[in-house]
C-alpha cells in the first residue's frame, strides 16, 4: 500500500537500528493486548512528545497536520528533524496509517524539513508511504557491545 518517497531500502545501519530498538522498546514498554495508538515526534530511545488517539478518533487532515507540527516545533527549534512514530495494535495496513503519513507528509513542506513517519508494532515496522519496513518472528534485544580488543 505504498504511496510514495519515505523511508526506502538500503537503510543507512543507524535507521536500522534505530527502528530496531523502537519496535523493542514498544514490545517491552507496552504490555495491554489492547491498547490505542500513539503518536510520537522526537528521538526514538530519547526524548519524544505522545499524543494518545482515542478509539475512533479520526482527526481531518487540517487538525492531523496543526498537530504534527506542533509537536515538532520544540525539536525544530533546537536545529533537531524529529522522526514520527505511530504505535499501534498489529493488525494490517490501516488508513489511519495514510492519513498520518499524509498529516507529514504537508507539515514538511510548511515546515521546511523532511518528516518521516513509520508505524510501529510489537514486531515490525513499516513506512505507509514506501512500503518499506522490516518484521520479526520475535523481537530479542541486541547483544551487550563487546569491549575493543586491545
Amino acid at each position: 500500500m505504498a504511496t510514495g518517497p519515505g523511508i526506502q531500502e538500503p537503510l543507512p545501519t543507524l535507521l536500522r537500528k534505530v527502528l530496531r530498538g523502537t519496535v523493542r522498546e514498544h514490545a517491552r514498554t507496552e504490555r495491554r493486548r489492547v491498547h490505542p495508538a500513539v503518536l510520537h515526534v522526537g528521538i526514538p530511545g530519547g526524548e519524544a512528545r505522545e499524543l494518545e488517539l482515542e478509539p475512533g478518533e479520526h482527526p481531518d487532515l487540517a487538525a492531523r497536520i496543526e498537530i504534527v507540527e506542533a509537536m515538532a516545533r520544540d525539536f525544530l527549534a533546537r536545529d533537531v528533524v524529529p522522526l514520527l512514530w505511530l504505535t499501534r495494535m498489529p493488525e494490517g495496513p490501516d488508513v489511519e496509517d495514510l492519513a498520518w503519513a499524509a498529516a507529514a507528509t504537508s507539515a514538511s513542506g510548511e515546515l521546511g524539513v523532511r518528516l518521516d513517519l513509520v508505524v510501529v508494532t510489537r514486531r515490525s515496522w513499516h513506512d505507509p508511504r514506501s512500503g518499506d519496513g522490516q518484521r520479526w518472528a520475535r523481537v530479542r534485544p541486541d547483544p551487550p557491545d563487546q569491549p575493543a580488543p586491545a
